[in-house]
């Protein structure tokens, strides 16, 4: 028989039962559309990873309480609280280190603020003067605590776009001077119940999200402030660090080691109590992330693949059976066991080829809608769709056709004429 022929009554075959055409291949297009989806989403979040790391600037460097593998997230990831770095370590830092054109200490917390009878849950950043010179961003109005009130620990505080928009659009209300009340309820501090008054000297201009945090949903004040009257803690929980130049970045690091080593009395590198981080260990560690979670993803959608191409296995066992008599007509006319063979794997393969197509183009319109939801919720999500992954998902859904057709087809092919003539 004829390779058109063969061709013809497979399409006329799967057109005569359309319901259970479209059934046999949904779970081929969920399994495509899953991979297509899977990947775009990992390499968008790559994107967004890396684009944030460059954001901030490739000669940062992030010095941490605790030691830990380099390449391995941070104690803070596991609730653990380490007291190692104090203020004394970033300004023996400032000091020491040539090459450091700022050095930044920090803690942070949850809480929420309050002006008159308004009040938002916000995040709050206890830091000092030199924090714009670190992370480089500009103000809206004001200006962000100077060196005098970050050292003295007076009540100022600087709001982030957000919080300032939260508190005072549609008041007619200039920010700047305003008194706000800050508070954090889990801090065992005196008058917490009341809340810290601070006044208002700088509002930070947008400044969109980073890793997945809005930097405009958080305030700024002193680094005591932070400390004492809001959580309560003697400690810093990281020290960041702009180098002049990414040429120094190595020899950066290796200063503030030493540096750190002398000041904490530590004699040798299994006894270090801090870890350094570097922008390029923030993206590799960030890159091995997204690429476990996404590897991990697009096997689960793989397995929608496998259970597809078992619903085809059924599916054409099914109709095999239903065709007995069909097959044993078409064989007493001349038809060889390779021609029937042909015509249900290229049954089988036209339903995976098809179900892949229409999972592509499912998984593709999925992809540029989360993308266009990303957008929308203030992330710098690219939409990405990787030719690979395409080419990968088609010739999946095929192999998973060939593979899961290939019993039933063999199975048809040797029916023997006179038995099927006889099947009712």
């Amino acid at each position: 028989m004829g390779f058109i022929f063969t061709i013809k009554a497979t399409v006329k075959n799967l057109l005569a039962r359309k319901g259970r055409t479209f059934l046999t291949m949904l779970g081929i297009i969920i399994g495509v559309a899953g991979v297509i989806i899977i990947i775009s989403l990992g390499a968008g979040a790559q994107s967004l990873v890396l684009g944030q790391v460059n954001k901030l600037g490739t000669n940062l460097l992030s010095i941490q309480p605790g030691k830990s593998d380099t390449n391995g997230p941070p104690a803070q990831v596991y609730g653990i609280i380490i007291t190692t770095l104090v203020e004394e370590d970033a300004q023996a830092l400032r000091a020491q280190l040539p090459h450091a054109l700022a050095v930044n200490a920090l803690v942070r917390g949850i809480g929420s603020v309050t002006w008159q009878n308004k009040t938002v849950d916000t995040n709050f950043l206890g830091t000092d003067s030199s924090y714009p010179d670190v992370v480089d961003f500009t103000m809206n109005s004001g200006a962000f605590m100077n060196e005098a009130e970050a050292n003295s620990g007076a009540n100022v505080v600087v709001l982030g776009k957000t919080v300032a928009d939260s508190l005072f659009n549609g008041t007619g209300v200039d920010p700047i001077g305003q008194v706000i009340k800050v508070r954090v309820n889990s801090a065992d501090t005196k008058n917490q119940s009341l809340g810290v008054p601070l006044r208002v000297v700088g509002v930070v201009n947008k400044r969109g999200s980073a890793f997945f945090q809005d930097q405009d949903d958080q305030i700024y004040v002193p680094l005591s402030i932070g400390q004492n009257q809001l959580l309560g803690i003697h400690y810093l929980q990281v020290i960041n660090l702009k180098v002049d130049n990414a040429d120094n970045i190595d020899q950066t690091i290796e200063d503030a080691t030493r540096v750190l080593k002398q000041r904490h009395h530590i004699l040798t590198d299994e006894n270090i109590d801090f870890t350094v981080r570097n922008q390029a260990t923030a993206i590799g560690l960030l890159t091995t992330i997204t690429d476990a979670l996404s590897l991990f993803l697009t096997s689960m959608a793989a397995i929608s693949l496998i259970v597809g191409g078992i619903g085809i296995l059924n599916i054409m066992l099914v109709t095999v059976a239903e065709r007995t008599r069909e097959i044993g007509l078409r064989k007493a006319v001349g038809a060889k066991n390779g021609d029937i063979m042909k015509q249900f794997l290229l049954e089988s393969g036209i339903l995976t080829a098809l179900g892949g197509i229409i999972g592509i183009v499912v998984g593709v319109v999925l992809s540029y809608l989360m993308a266009v939801l990303m957008k929308f919720l203030g992330f710098d999500w690219d939409f990405v769709i990787s030719l690979w992954s395409v080419v990968l998902a088609v010739s999946v859904s095929i192999l998973t056709g060939v593979v899961f057709g290939l019993y039933p087809s063999y199975k048809a092919s040797k029916l023997d004429p006179i038995e099927a003539l006889r099947y009712e």
